[in-house]
């Protein structure tokens, strides 16, 4: 394992107010590589994640928290109190970056906007992730992955028009908003480099579902037509005797006439309701009924290899739990074990670099679980915290470090 000194985050304090999934994946990003990331929580309850999905009672060791607050370090503070809000300013002055992702203008009333923390330090970086942005009709809505789904216009596509339109499983939003305010923070720290200045910047999860739509929107917004790439005539998923098989049939000069050939038919694209891509898309249905026929006579390892010996783009459709179990999980490392129990794995970074990689620090932590450490290092004195943990501003237990 690489030393936190050598991480390129190295040096680099943050001060995190987020919860949930969009703040907690980017501050996480930032402390798998070397930040040292202060988590402010609330007294009794913390981050929303800790409860959402029933679990243990503290949410210790809760795995959504777990998933998506490694390298934290957390204190509990009654923002309510003058005396917490004086606590935030302390760790402010030396800190770099600051994240939440509340909606827009709770830190400004809770004190924290971005003026009034660069006249403590001018060098902050003020990071803000939104549902919608800071500004406009819905800057004030609460922001929520599966309402940018159905905002940004994902939610409404799909290969076939005539299945019912539904939610998407996974938090996509939530996912590319906390990486998109990854590289933000990251090019804001760049920034400060020739400036010596820090600045605001945000990202929302709206803004985000766009961009990932950015090859549809610019077809629409010239051509005004749709771009679908889950419609084309050769692509699909398809069930098998055991499973279901995905065909991508593209970046081929006849994938047609391979697909063809794979699935022992006569060579579809010498006919004429098949010979070109539009004819292909009219007759859709019917050419998608004659592989559908074909891939359900055999098993998911024969078609593949009939497929795989035509080069033609195909996989087999895994569940979670078997895409897990994968050789290729195990040869990428994707799955470690930080207490080496084999009680609390986790997905680690996807991210594989030579030098400064990433490293479990510090586990998940208890709520409030480092709040004396973190004042102690700011310059509080023993008699002083004690202070602030008898008047409530400050709760919670010391850490048992144990990764």
């Amino acid at each position: 394992m690489p030393s936190a000194a050598t991480q390129p985050l190295s040096g680099v304090k943050v001060i995190d107010f987020t919860q949930v999934m969009l703040g907690p994946c980017c501050t996480q990003v930032l402390a798998d590589y070397g930040a040292d990331v202060i988590k402010i929580e609330r007294p009794g309850a913390g981050d929303l994640s800790r409860t959402s999905i029933a679990d243990d009672p503290d949410g210790h060791d809760n795995p959504v928290f777990r998933s998506l607050n490694r390298n934290k370090r957390s204190i509990a503070l009654d923002l309510r109190k003058e005396e917490a809000k004086e606590v935030i300013y302390n760790l402010v002055r030396s800190a770099d970056v600051v994240v939440n992702n509340f909606r827009a203008g709770v830190m400004e009333r809770m004190g924290f906007g971005h003026d009034r923390l660069s006249e403590i330090n001018p060098r902050i970086i003020s990071a803000f992730g939104s549902g919608f942005g800071p500004s406009g009709p819905l800057s004030h809505k609460g922001g929520q992955d599966i309402l940018a789904q159905a905002l940004s216009g994902v939610m409404a596509r799909r290969a076939d028009p005539s299945v019912p339109m539904s939610i998407y499983p996974t938090a996509l939003a939530d996912y590319s908003a906390g990486m998109h305010l990854v590289q933000a923070i990251l090019l804001a720290l760049l920034q400060r480099e020739k400036t010596g200045r820090g600045q605001p910047v945000s990202v929302s999860l709206f803004e985000s579902m766009l961009a990932m739509q950015m090859q549809e929107a610019a077809m629409w917004l010239q051509r005004r037509k749709d771009l679908n790439w889950a419609s084309f005539p050769l692509t699909g998923v398809f069930e098998t005797t055991d499973g279901a098989v995905v065909l991508v049939g593209a970046f081929k000069t006849n994938p047609l006439r391979d697909i063809s050939a794979a699935l022992g038919l006569p060579d579809l694209s010498l006919e004429e309701r098949f010979s070109s891509f539009a004819r292909q898309m009219d007759n859709k249905a019917e050419l998608q009924a004659m592989f559908r026929e074909r891939f359900a006579s055999s098993t998911t390892e024969h078609w593949l290899a009939r497929l795989e010996e035509q080069d033609l783009l195909c996989a087999p459709v895994l569940t979670l739990a078997q895409a897990l179990e994968h050789g290729q999980t195990e040869a990428n490392g994707s799955v470690i074990d930080p207490a080496g129990d084999g009680k609390a794995r986790l997905l680690g970074s996807p991210l594989t670099m030579g030098e400064g990689a990433f490293e479990v620090r510090h586990a998940p932590p208890a709520l409030g679980a480092d709040g004396r450490a973190v004042l102690e290092e700011a310059g509080y004195a023993p008699g002083e915290i004690d202070a602030l943990i008898a008047s409530g501003v400050l709760s919670g237990e010391r850490r048992s470090e144990a990764a």
